[in-house]
């Protein structure tokens, strides 16, 4: 299989199905946004001092996003629907009980952080960022399209895994958090 085809030079590709759109597609983008944030989740993976249960999870979210891409690029209706996995309540149950987990072991949150702090949490805040855009691009997608809302929720309960995750990089690195003041 050649990593090249020439079939999107003219701007136009394939979904799931084979329907050809532009590739401006409000589903490309869906899709192509959750692809950014799984690129961006296996750069926070990759770092070095990611304790190994933390590298376990983030591979399963990685499975989750891919899903969540497909399911995305599938035009309405494709029978080829049925063929691919579907995320569940105990997929985002999941999430929120790492979360509520994480969130046991942190200071309670009294104000806005700002992003930072070291690099893992840096990281964490991008995906987050990532994140919501893909949830908000989601919905766009499913006021026109098919969208199983369970992945909607699922992108919503990940940003505040990422949240949550980087307050976790900062409180084990003593690296503190920047708490936003307003002013006055």
């Amino acid at each position: 299989m050649k990593t090249y085809t020439r079939t999107g030079d003219e701007g136009m590709t394939s979904l799931v199905g084979g329907l050809r759109v532009a590739k401006f597609d409000e589903r490309v983008e869906a899709y192509g946004t959750v692809d950014e944030l799984s690129a961006f989740v296996g750069v926070l993976h990759d770092q070095e001092d990611v304790a190994a249960e933390v590298k376990q999870v983030l591979e399963t979210i990685q499975d989750k996003l891919f899903t969540i891409e497909s399911h995305f690029a599938i035009e309405d209706g494709a029978e080829i629907k049925k063929m691919i996995p579907q995320l569940t309540v105990a997929d985002v149950s999941s999430l929120e009980q790492q979360i509520d987990t994480m969130n046991s072991q942190l200071p309670e949150l009294k104000s806005f952080i700002i992003p930072g702090g070291n690099l893992k949490a840096s990281y964490s805040h991008v995906c987050r960022t990532i994140c919501r855009r893909a949830e908000r691009q989601g919905w766009k997608l499913a006021s026109q399209h098919d969208v199983d809302l369970i992945d909607l929720k699922y992108l919503n309960r990940l940003s505040d895994f990422f949240f949550v995750l980087a307050r976790c990089f900062g409180n084990a690195e003593k690296s503190g958090e920047n708490c936003w003041q307003s002013v006055k």
